[in-house]
């Protein structure tokens, strides 16, 4: 048990340091933090992640990175559980259709690399090796962002996720 919250607390700092997680919002004159909800607390109106358990192999950087369908286009993704919400390179925006230059990035985040603007997406679906979980709130950030990061709007909707010393499992 103490082996596995070590591996954890060393996978969530490792994430945390070298990912560029969204830590707050500021949206006019006011801050909200994006840590609010706790991370096992989908939206109320949230409908369940569905489709079967999933494994993502920890890579040589040690870290876990996601190749997931979104919306039915392919996006590699940063596993970082340090993100409150996904958060999308404006590159791959654009290749999931949505046009960056039309968005309205009326949200200020801050980053590992310091604040960014943010726009406020939906997509419809993003599954992870058959880990699906539908009407997933994200943030496109218009730039700064050198990966998608797969954050806790889609891993708090999940019954689970354990980091193992070889692999992230995803429960739906």
């Amino acid at each position: 048990m103490l082996r596995l919250a070590a591996i954890t607390g060393m996978f969530v700092l490792s994430a945390a340091v070298s990912a560029q997680a969204l830590i707050s919002l500021d949206r006019g004159d006011q801050v909200q933090s994006l840590h609010a909800v706790p991370a096992d607390a989908p939206p109320a109106d949230a409908s369940p992640a569905s489709g079967q358990a999933a494994q993502v192999a920890k890579a040589a950087d040690g870290h876990y990175w996601a190749n997931a369908a979104v919306n039915g286009q392919a996006v590699r993704f940063l596993v970082d559980t340090g993100a409150s919400a996904v958060a999308l390179t404006a590159d791959d925006a654009r290749r999931l259709g949505f046009d960056p230059s039309r968005l309205n990035y009326n949200y200020q985040v801050n980053t590992a690399s310091g604040q960014a603007r943010a726009a406020e997406v939906k997509l419809a679906s993003v599954s992870v090796a058959g880990a699906q979980v539908s009407d997933v709130d994200a943030f496109v950030i218009e730039k700064g962002l050198q990966t998608s990061l797969l954050g806790m709007t889609y891993l708090g909707r999940l019954s689970q996720f354990e980091a193992t010393r070889t692999a992230l499992i995803l429960r739906p």
